[in-house]
């Protein structure tokens, strides 16, 4: 990833780099406006494109920080896989991750012969849980202990110390960032069965607040229009506001029918669900995606017919991030497509895709997902998509 190859966008980058640089010589004022640069950037077809084009200079590395927005882009995530034997979810009781031997790999969907191999820092916490992955980094708690670590990088960052007995790895919880590490307003979001954690970056304490979930656990947490929301095990949907104070309120949804599985995936101005459905017979199972629809009172979930010209992407985990991306055959992916990021002993089928509607036989589904009542082991930090935290920013 250090030297990615001179593809055609590199390649035009480095000519308007070069006729900028002799007008300059000519001591001419010129410089290539935003607006221009972000023209380049939404013709990146890999996270390769997008490392030439931010090595370039630095302006061009500034103007990525006022891209609109990460989904925005038309390339894939990384694939993150774990360095280490394949573990089965359910494997007993929950352990913490020794983080001395906790290694993994980076590699582009589009570009399969590159890949990254990164590790957590020296000197870190050894015992610790995972929470999740949020704007490229790895959340891990332990006991009264928090630590977030670049996936790209292998940084690190400690926050303060957490409130005792908060019982965040014991019980499944999840932690999330309200935005990029690098901005003002961002905070750190740790959810245990009773209470949120509450971090704002810089900041020398945590915030603790109260949930009444029933003591059930919150499943996956997106943004959506500067929304925070939250689905629990009963498949409770949640909005969660920060400010002026924590308040946390169910959304009223009408149901037609319970998936298997499922997973949230915000999509331009679109808040979907990925819907795993067993077909009658036992002759396995298939996806749909249906859209939240906010007009109706309760809200609904609609059946999207047609999804085209996007991908999507899912984690066994669901407290790992989700993404769409938009014309994947750009890069060689298909539209109408869910690309799953998997656990498996062959290193050749780190991820695996089904298409919208497509029948899947159920011995290739039940070994990969797990439904709501059955959660991946939380000591396992499993096979993921993950953005790098740069792309969020140029810092």
């Amino acid at each position: 990833f250090g030297s990615p190859a001179l593809s055609s966008v590199y390649k035009f980058s480095a000519c308007l780099c070069w006729i900028q640089s002799r007008i300059s010589k000519e001591r001419f004022s010129f410089h290539l406006l935003d607006s221009l640069l972000h023209e380049i950037i939404a013709l990146f077809n890999s996270f390769q494109d997008f490392l030439a084009f931010i090595g370039t200079c630095h302006s061009w590395r500034t103007a990525v920080s006022t891209f609109p927005s990460v989904y925005t882009f038309s390339f894939p995530p990384l694939h993150f896989k774990p360095d280490g034997p394949y573990i089965h979810p359910h494997s007993g009781d929950i352990k913490p991750i020794l983080l001395s031997n906790c290694k993994w790999q980076l590699s582009d969907p589009t570009k399969k012969n590159l890949s990254l191999v990164c590790s957590v820092p020296e000197n870190s916490p050894n015992a610790m849980h995972y929470l999740g992955c949020s704007y490229g980094y790895l959340i891990f708690s332990y006991e009264e202990h928090c630590l977030l670590v670049d996936v790209y990088t292998g940084t690190k960052v400690k926050p303060p110390k957490l409130p005792p007995n908060n019982n965040l790895g014991y019980f499944c919880g999840i932690g999330i960032l309200t935005a990029p590490l690098i901005s003002a307003n961002s905070r750190l979001l740790l959810f245990s069965r009773v209470s949120m954690f509450e971090w704002q970056v810089g900041a020398n304490s945590w915030s603790e607040h109260a949930l009444d979930l029933g003591r059930e656990r919150i499943y996956q947490i997106v943004f959506f229009k500067g929304d925070i929301f939250a689905i629990d095990a009963l498949m409770r949907l949640h909005t969660i506001h920060l400010t002026p104070r924590f308040s946390m309120r169910e959304v009223p949804i009408q149901w037609e029918f319970l998936p298997i599985n499922s997973w949230l995936v915000v999509c331009g101005d679109m808040l979907l669900m990925i819907a795993q459905r067993s077909n009658s017979g036992g002759l396995g199972s298939s996806f749909k995606v249906f859209r939240l629809d906010f007009t109706v009172e309760p809200a609904k979930w609609v059946k999207v017919e047609k999804l085209e010209n996007i991908a999507l992407f899912v984690s066994l985990d669901r407290r790992d991030p989700t993404f769409s991306c938009m014309s994947p055959e750009r890069w060689g992916g298909k539209s109408k497509c869910i690309y799953f990021a998997r656990l498996s002993e062959d290193p050749d089928e780190t991820w695996t895709s089904a298409e919208l509607g497509q029948l899947v036989p159920e011995n290739a589904i039940h070994p990969m997902f797990y439904g709501m009542s059955f959660p991946p082991d939380c000591g396992l930090l499993s096979n993921q998509w993950v953005f790098p935290s740069l792309i969020y920013g140029s810092g």
